[in-house]
């Protein structure tokens, strides 16, 4: 395994396949600062370029999950010029929200299946990172906001786009026009987050047990279930069952499966080829 980039933002530690990230920033409530919005996404490509992982877990340090953006993202001149000519000003701020759009859908992008294990307060930009990942769980004490309603604006960054494609939509629609806060357990009655624990302790034990599951299964057929998933949330049965037919035509080998049953004969646990590593064109 090649050596990880260092992070302001986020730590890693990648042990028996899983990656675990952790939000590092404590003493700023985990705020999604500049930084943040461009090191997720390298983050995620770094995990896949160059680590064996199959499976990422993200969780956070200190009181919270996040308080959500910073908002000295909005308020640099050189990103976001307050004055001038109003066309290229609105051209110029839609931009900036399609990078910060693009930052959390890395969580989609990547192959591998992220976890959100969440404590304390998951505020506004908190909301829209959770919303991207393929499950969330939590613990007692976690609770949610669309807070940029209070704050006077849309949420612009996925919570309004991928929340209704997951809790009932007249529920998020009133949680959206009031911004106000809902618990974890109104969020495991809505089958928002899979399950609520005591403390950070036991959800991360848990957590890390699900993912070591995950782990231990072929990883191509693990990163063909995310893809076809992510396909059928955006498209209509029809579509996605012809797409499945055409991906199964071009990815499917009877290798893992052979290695599945020779395992399970001799009671043991099957050991997979990895992936290759996602690489740009030249390697980098």
């Amino acid at each position: 395994m090649s050596d990880l980039a260092s992070y302001e933002c986020f730590s890693i530690d990648v042990k028996d396949y899983i990656a675990h990230v952790q939000l590092s920033r404590p003493e700023a409530m985990n705020s999604m600062n500049k930084a943040f919005w461009s090191e997720l996404p390298q983050c995620m490509r770094d995990i896949e370029a160059n680590t064996d992982a199959r499976v990422i877990v993200i969780s956070s340090t200190g009181k919270h999950f996040t308080a959500g953006m910073d908002l000295a993202v909005f308020s640099d001149p050189k990103a976001l010029p307050m004055s001038g000519d109003p066309g290229r000003m609105a051209e110029n701020l839609r931009r900036l929200v399609l990078q910060l759009q693009d930052s959390l859908s890395s969580l989609e992008k990547v192959r591998l299946p992220v976890l959100a294990a969440i404590h304390g307060g998951c505020i506004g930009g908190g909301l829209d990172m959770v919303c991207a990942a393929d499950s969330r769980y939590c613990t007692q004490d976690a609770y949610f906001t669309i807070k940029e309603t209070e704050l006077g604006m849309t949420a612009d960054v996925g919570t309004l786009q991928r929340l209704p494609k997951l809790m009932p939509e007249g529920v998020v629609r009133e949680l959206a026009y009031t911004g106000r806060n809902f618990s974890a357990s109104e969020a495991q009655a809505l089958g928002f987050v899979n399950a609520v624990y005591a403390d950070q302790d036991a959800m991360l034990e848990a957590v890390m047990g699900i993912a070591a599951k995950i782990a231990a299964n072929s990883p191509l057929a693990v990163t063909g279930c995310k893809e076809m998933l992510n396909f059928t949330r955006d498209h209509s049965v029809e579509d996605s069952l012809k797409y499945m037919a055409t991906w199964q035509s071009g990815m499917f080998r009877p290798g893992d499966m052979m290695k599945t049953f020779q395992a399970k004969a001799q009671k043991q646990a099957p050991s997979y080829e990895p992936l290759l590593p996602v690489k740009g064109i030249f390697g980098a």
